[in-house]
């Protein structure tokens, strides 16, 4: 499927680096556009012969955010993926809002993933991702809803209602408060790494838990917990010592 492209950059040796890259690796993108700013992006995408299926954004423009210039589009019926230098705040932004992003300098290899990943305007839902992308860049410490990848679209939940994530291959089964299962075309250490914070732990190479729900812990049998929906969860032999630790930790705070 051919897929058109716009990119806006503010520097120029990014902007060439970019389309050479993209039509060297990326066969299938054709980039009908580009812009180095804000106010050249909305008069970019201003015109009626521009109808983008995926833009590349830079961040930091030379006048100002590339949010200032997505916030004033009237409707967001193409996909996003941010390229930008490393910054560890925007890339989590990103895992919660399953927002692709490419770091610079741009590995091919990551821009081929990140182009592979852009879903069709039905499916995309990139003015929704963005909204909670800019509710966590907002409010990090107050976030409460995330945006997950699945294989049949994108859904969005509160972090508060997902019980347990279980790893299967390459995919992670999402088991929510009520029974609802979502699977997500994410590894579960991306998981692991973005819900730490919100009082998730990794018990098991195939299991992380909301420990939230942790009804009981069973120390027999190389120990085992059991969870509010009655599933028993395996705790690793090499992690138990942790899990205990962090289970003391709970404990003296509640």
């Amino acid at each position: 499927m051919l897929l058109n492209a716009v990119i806006i950059e503010d520097e120029r040796n990014g902007l060439i680096n970019l389309k050479h890259l993209l039509a060297e690796h990326c066969k299938d993108v054709e980039v009908i556009g580009d812009a180095d700013g804000v106010e050249s992006g909305l008069r970019l995408f201003g015109r009626e012969d521009i109808k983008p299926d995926v833009a590349f954004l830079d961040i930091n423009l030379q006048d100002g955010k590339v949010f200032q210039l997505l916030n004033q589009l009237n409707g967001i019926d193409f996909d996003v993926i941010f390229v930008t230098a490393y910054d560890q705040f925007a890339m989590k932004a990103c895992e919660y809002s399953s927002i692709g992003y490419i770091l610079k300098p741009i590995d091919p290899d990551k821009l081929v993933d990140a182009v592979s990943r852009v879903r069709p305007n039905r499916l995309g839902r990139t003015e929704e991702r963005l909204q909670v992308m800019q509710q966590y860049t907002a409010h990090p410490n107050n976030f409460e809803k995330m945006s997950i990848a699945a294989l049949d679209g994108i859904h969005f939940v509160k972090i508060r209602d997902i019980v347990r994530f279980e790893a299967e291959d390459n995919y992670t089964h999402i088991f929510l408060n009520g029974g609802g299962r979502i699977t997500a075309s994410k590894t579960i250490k991306a998981y692991e790494d973005m819900l730490t914070p919100f009082n998730f732990y990794r018990v098991h190479k195939r299991h992380v838990i909301n420990m939230n729900y942790m009804k009981k812990f069973v120390k027999g049998d190389g120990g085992y917990l059991i969870m509010d929906d009655d599933v028993k969860i395996e705790v690793s032999r090499r992690r138990r010592p942790a899990f205990m630790t962090q289970l003391r930790v709970l404990q003296d705070v509640l």
